[in-house]
């Protein structure tokens, strides 16, 4: 049976102390014990990751375990409560130095496999005998079953508030605590966590250098650190879904505006800066757990992707003054956490730069300039609302012209991003595929079409397809569909809502009974299966495309010579631009879309944490073999493929050239320009593609909904 442990109410109610500046320590070892005791544990254990201290790892971690013993003992004169919270806090400063330590945070810390090792068995002896301290007092180690209880809780919380999905870290709780200790429960995790994280596809995938991987969610981040993930995406969604799933979000909202009084007088005149600060709340806590990754690699991973308010994504000015805004905020923010997270490092070292690259939505030419303008300040962007190959190549070429101001400079860049939203495309695709067949068929049906619609509705889970009323149900998009017509309502069946796979037996009946795309139901369905197999790869032809024009072995030293042309810099300068953008493949669907877009270079694929748990277990059950997708991004796919999408004008306009781009890669000497096709999407023509349209629709409705909550909130507080 699974040992079952709860977080006692004293340790949710505790609450971090104010830590002071500058550290009050003289070593590593007193720093991380301090930082515990205050609150700190993730803190106190990230500080040992640093270089200058790696051939010596595992004689500081002694040095912590030493100190750590002393204060679990010292803490036996307290009162129970304050007892429990202080060696709670030691035991789960010892865990996250153990985590920190068969993660692959010791490979970026370069600390030899020797010394991880030797820290590791004394970490685990250490978690050990102060569980046998306690069940030498009373008999049961009530403070580690306390420690450990929050880990499974911090693991358990992701996706938590949606009960029809699992995390790959929920997944992972299930399977630790089925084979805790109750005895031993805070030793035995850490055994039980290591083999876990280290047996996942995405430590494997990292160990090996086959990707770089980004999480797609704003929570449970250290845990995927540990297998080596480097980045974290959010937008207004997953912003909002953070504080569902994580209901103290809003407690520390409450402190912060009563800390920051005057965003309560603005409740009415800017409801956005109320936004912008709850965003900020679930935001930096992630830019913790990533700032020792941008240091440890130079700022060219540990990045955290923010995006801009919505409803400013087309204003230029608007969008560079939120940007700078929060900018700001986490500079002075990071100055402070960095005296503790860097004591130690070299002086040299920059405090304070946020790790932090800013979402800005090609939904009109806007991004454009908005891109070149971040850049050019040494301030990363991560472009999304992206699906075309002419709209992802278009704002490389805007990154590469604001990457070349900053490198002049002498500014470092960052690592920045070019989203792919594949999933997002494919979800269109397939709408547009299935309405044009609904709509066919309805054609053929006449006088009893839209009974037959509604009985197609009904079967696909459409709320309520009365015929003859007005229809009103979910899109899949984020917002709900009104229709009224018959057109509306083909369209409205036909949204992902309900249609997740053209090849569904539903489908196939309701058209084969109208004789679209076959005779028979068999042949419908061969019809239909033809069209999901290709709409399913759309998405990742697009990433593939990009990936190619840049990053390829043809093409990357032609962008190199380009640049160098151009911009008149050097080819040392050149690199530095173009190593640092890489693609971004995002809003996946199954395991494949990751698979077939690894790259060893110029790439990030973003996950979301139940599609890792679909990734992890195509892997853990012998379904794919790692060493089988090594640079997949470059793997050709049937031409028959490309044949049938070709016949959809959108996916033409997603996978197409523009004249003038095409122009543009001639001038960098890629080959085979013409047979892109040059029906691709301007950027004038970006605000009306569909994709576009949906997710950005989307997107603001979640965006404006989460500062209704913002502002309900601060109206309580203020009233008191």
């Amino acid at each position: 049976m699974p040992v079952e442990l709860k977080v006692p109410e004293v340790l949710a109610r505790a609450k971090p102390e104010e830590l002071q500046h500058p550290p009050p320590v003289s070593d590593h070892a007193s720093l991380a014990v301090l930082a515990a005791l205050k609150g700190y544990p993730e803190l106190g254990a990230d500080n040992l990751l640093n270089p200058l201290i790696a051939q010596r790892y595992s004689a500081v971690v002694g040095q912590v375990c030493r100190q750590a013993h002393l204060e679990f003992l010292r803490a036996a004169e307290l009162d129970g409560d304050q007892r429990l919270v202080r060696r709670a806090r030691i035991y789960s400063l010892l865990i996250e130095l153990a985590m920190n330590t068969i993660g692959l945070e010791v490979d970026w810390a370069r600390v030899p496999e020797a010394e991880r090792s030797k820290a590791y068995r004394a970490l685990v002896e250490e978690l050990s005998s102060l569980e046998a301290v306690e069940r030498g007092e009373g008999g049961e180690p009530a403070a580690a079953a306390a420690a450990v209880a929050a880990k499974l809780e911090d693991m358990r919380k992701v996706m938590s508030s949606n009960p029809r999905t699992k995390s790959l870290l929920a997944w992972i709780a299930e399977r630790v605590q089925q084979r805790l200790d109750a005895g031993a429960p805070a030793s035995s995790f850490a055994r039980e966590a290591a083999r876990e994280i280290q047996g996942t596809a995405y430590y494997r995938m990292s160990k090996l250098g086959l990707c770089r991987f980004g999480n797609d969610y704003a929570l449970g981040l250290r845990w995927l650190r540990h297998m080596g993930f480097v980045q974290v995406s959010t937008n207004p969604v997953l912003a909002a879904e953070a504080y569902k799933d994580d209901p103290s979000l809003w407690d520390r909202f409450r402190d912060y505006l009563r800390r920051n009084p005057q965003l309560l007088e603005k409740v009415e005149s800017d409801p956005d800066a109320l936004a912008m600060a709850a965003t900020l709340i679930a935001l930096w806590p992630n830019m913790e757990v990533f700032r020792p990754v941008a240091y440890l690699l130079d700022f060219q991973d540990g990045m955290i992707s923010y995006q801009l308010n919505p409803n400013v994504a087309d204003s230029v000015e608007g969008s560079l003054r939120d940007a700078l805004r929060i900018y700001a905020l986490s500079e002075e923010y990071f100055r402070l956490y960095d005296d503790y997270l860097l004591w130690g490092w070299p002086a040299y070292m920059e405090r304070g730069r946020p790790n932090i690259v800013f979402k800005v939505a090609g939904s009109s030419e806007a991004a454009i300039e908005i891109t070149r303008r971040l850049e050019s300040l040494g301030i990363g962007t991560n472009n999304t609302v992206t699906f075309a190959v002419s709209q992802e190549v278009q704002l490389i070429l805007a990154k590469i012209e604001g990457r070349v101001e900053a490198v002049k400079r002498g500014v470092r860049l960052t690592k920045v991003y070019e989203t792919n939203m594949g999933g997002r495309l494919e979800g269109h695709l397939r709408e547009v595929k299935a309405a044009e067949l609904i709509k066919t068929a309805l054609k053929q049906l006449g006088d009893g079409a839209e009974a037959a619609l509604a009985e197609l509705a009904r079967k696909l889970g459409v709320p309520n397809p009365v015929p003859g009323a007005k229809w009103v149900a979910p899109s899949g998009w984020g917002y709900d569909l009104e229709a009224s017509t018959l057109e509306e309502k083909a369209e409205l069946v036909a949204s992902q809502a309900y249609v997740r796979s053209l090849a569904n037996q539903h489908l196939a009946e309701f058209l084969a009974r109208a004789g679209v795309c076959g005779a028979t139901v068999e042949e419908v369905m061969g019809c239909l299966r033809a069209w999901e197999e290709a709409i399913s790869l759309a998405g990742t032809l697009v990433a593939q495309r990009v990936w190619w024009i840049f990053f390829s072995d043809e093409n990357y030293g032609k962008w190199i010579s380009y640049i160098v042309r151009r911009y008149g810099v050097t080819p040392e300068q050149a690199e530095e631009v173009l190593s640092g953008i890489d693609v971004l493949p995002a809003s996946k669907r199954k395991p494949a879309d990751t698979y077939l877009t690894l790259a060893r270079r110029n790439m990030t694929n973003t996950e979301f944490p139940n599609h890792q748990l679909s990734v992890h277990l195509e892997y853990a059950e012998g379904r794919v073999r790692l060493e089988d997708y090594d640079y997949a991004v470059a793997r050709r796919h049937s031409p028959d493929v490309v044949s049938l999408l070709s016949k959809m004008e959108d996916f033409r306009k997603a996978y197409e050239l523009t004249p003038e781009l095409a122009s543009v890669l001639r001038e960098a000497g890629v080959e085979g320009v013409e047979a892109m096709g040059l029906g691709g999407l301007k950027p004038s023509e970006w605000a009306s593609f569909g994709p576009r349209v949906k997710t950005m629709r989307g997107f603001t409705n979640a965006y404006n909904a989460f500062r209704d909550a913002c502002v309900r909130v601060a109206r309580e507080l203020r009233r008191g």
